[in-house]
């Protein structure tokens, strides 16, 4: 299947990914509310530092390369690699919460891509996870889309960092962690990792999968029980 990064498949990634596109991810900080709470992220140094190792080592490293393993199988009709992307992607998470921030959002994202941007071979995808009784995490759908419409996966993968990136730092500043100008100059400092990951991703085995960042994880299931939070994650 022919793949592309003409200015139409970029319109796309930059509408599938954008804060407005309508996930349900303002709703969730993937831990960052309890590392907050718990003094492990103060002021824009401590943030860009936590969100450096997320994106590095965290669950968004592990992340991309589901992005790619479900980009290739959609891309090559492969609906058994498909599946088992599907499967791998509900399984990885460490926590209760985590899990559900990604099928959440993931279900969200298939079915508003295939609302608005209807594709044969979108649902396609659809039927066949469906069949299994898989509703899709984030990166599964985020991979299957773009493979369906054809948007290349170097751009997909960046895009999709960058928007795990900037919903966090979109959480940090309603957390009054930082203010606006320092939430951009921490987007803009964790550029060269997002680049890095989406590298790494694009050219990994497709078995490279693994995430080691236990911190996270602890202010997961600490979130859990928090008396007083704003997100759901």
């Amino acid at each position: 299947m022919t793949t592309t990064t003409d200015p139409a498949a970029l319109l796309k990634l930059a509408a599938w990914l954008s804060p407005s596109f309508p996930v349900g991810a303002f709703a969730y900080s993937t831990g960052l509310e309890w590392a907050v709470e718990a003094g492990l992220v103060e002021r824009r140094a401590g943030l860009e530092a936590w969100l450096r190792t997320v994106i590095a080592t965290g669950p968004p490293r592990q992340d991309a390369v589901l992005v790619a393993r479900s980009w290739r199988a959609v891309t090559t009709g492969d609906d058994g690699a498909l599946v088992e992307t599907a499967e791998l992607a509900s399984a990885l998470k460490g926590t209760a919460e985590l899990a559900q921030e990604t099928i959440v959002q993931g279900g969200a994202y298939l079915r508003t891509v295939s609302a608005a941007w209807p594709s044969p071979r979108l649902d396609a995808v659809a039927r066949t996870l469906a069949g299994v009784g898989i509703e899709p995490a984030l990166p599964v759908a985020v991979g299957a889309a773009s493979a369906a419409h054809g948007v290349a996966l170097g751009p997909t993968l960046s895009l999709f960092l960058h928007a795990v990136a900037a919903n966090q730092v979109s959480a940090a500043i309603r957390l009054s962690v930082i203010g606006q100008t320092d939430g951009q100059r921490v987007t803009a400092a964790l550029e060269p990792v997002i680049l890095a990951v989406a590298a790494m991703a694009e050219a990994a085995d497709p078995d490279d999968l693994g995430a080691a960042a236990p911190m996270l994880d602890w202010c997961s299931m600490r979130h859990e029980t928090q008396h007083t939070r704003l997100f759901r994650s």
